[in-house]
C-alpha cells in the first residue's frame, strides 16, 4: 500500500537523520576546534519501493564521510526483503576562520589588512581551514580569492622573495659564533625553502631562505 510505503520511507529518513546527528556530534567531541554542527538528511528517492522491516541500521557508505555533501546508507537487517538504500546528507560545520576581506588577484601577497575573522561553513569546500596566522601571513594567493572566502590549504603558496642571480646576504651559524657575507643566488628564493647560492670564493652551497635577501647556512 502507498500509505505503508510512505511510513517505511519516513522511518528510513528519521533513522538516518538521528544516526547522522549522533555520529557527527561524537566525532566533533574529539576535535580541538569547537564547531556548530548542522546535519540535514534528504528524503529517499520517491521511486524506491521498500518492504516493511523489523530492524534497520544506518551506516556511512565506503568512500563517504559525514562532512559537506555526502550520503548515509540504511539497510534492512531483519525483514522479508533485505534492502539497502542511500540518502543525501548535508553536514555544515559553522565556526570562525580567517576570511578574505577584499578580492585578491593570483600572486598577491596576503597581509593583515586583507583578512578578517568571520563565521563560515568549514565543510563547504575541500581543503582544510588555515587556523594558524603564520600559515597565511606573507604567503601569496595561488589563485584569485573572493571576498568572504575562508583561507584554506591549497589557496596560498610561499612568497618568492628573490630571483636567481640576485645578490643575497649569507648568515652562517656554528657553535658559539655567527658570520655573514654576500653571495649570488643560483636559484629563486622562497621563504622557508632551500636555495642554492655561490659564495665569493666560488663554493656552491644551499641554505634556508629567511627573508627578502637573507639565506641561512648551517655549518
Amino acid at each position: 500500500p502507498v500509505f505503508a510505503q510512505e511510513q517505511v520511507a519516513q522511518g528510513v529518513q528519521a533513522l538516518a537523520q538521528q544516526w547522522a546527528v549522533e555520529a557527527v556530534q561524537k566525532s566533533q567531541r574529539a576535535e580541538p576546534t569547537p564547531l556548530r554542527m548542522d546535519v540535514t538528511v534528504g528524503a529517499l528517492d520517491a521511486r524506491v519501493r521498500l518492504a516493511a522491516c523489523g530492524n534497520m541500521e544506518a551506516y556511512v557508505p565506503p568512500g563517504a564521510r559525514l562532512w559537506g555533501r555526502s550520503r548515509v546508507g540504511v539497510r534492512c537487517v531483519d525483514g522479508i526483503s533485505r534492502w539497502n538504500v542511500t540518502l543525501p546528507v548535508t553536514v555544515r560545520a559553522l565556526g570562525e576562520a580567517w576570511v578574505v576581506k577584499t578580492q585578491l588577484a593570483a600572486g598577491t601577497a596576503v597581509t593583515e589588512s586583507d583578512v578578517t575573522r568571520g563565521e563560515v561553513d568549514w565543510a563547504e569546500e575541500q581543503g582544510a581551514i588555515l587556523t594558524d596566522r603564520a600559515a597565511w601571513l606573507g604567503q601569496t594567493a595561488s589563485r584569485a580569492l573572493t571576498t568572504g572566502q575562508a583561507l584554506r590549504q591549497g589557496m596560498l603558496r610561499p612568497a618568492q622573495v628573490f630571483q636567481a642571480g640576485a645578490t643575497v646576504k649569507i648568515v652562517a651559524q656554528g657553535p658559539g659564533f655567527q658570520i655573514s657575507s654576500e653571495a649570488q643566488a643560483l636559484s629563486a628564493g622562497v621563504v622557508g625553502q632551500q636555495a642554492r647560492v655561490k659564495m665569493d670564493n666560488g663554493r656552491v652551497t644551499s641554505g634556508t631562505v629567511l627573508d627578502v635577501r637573507t639565506v641561512k647556512i648551517d655549518l
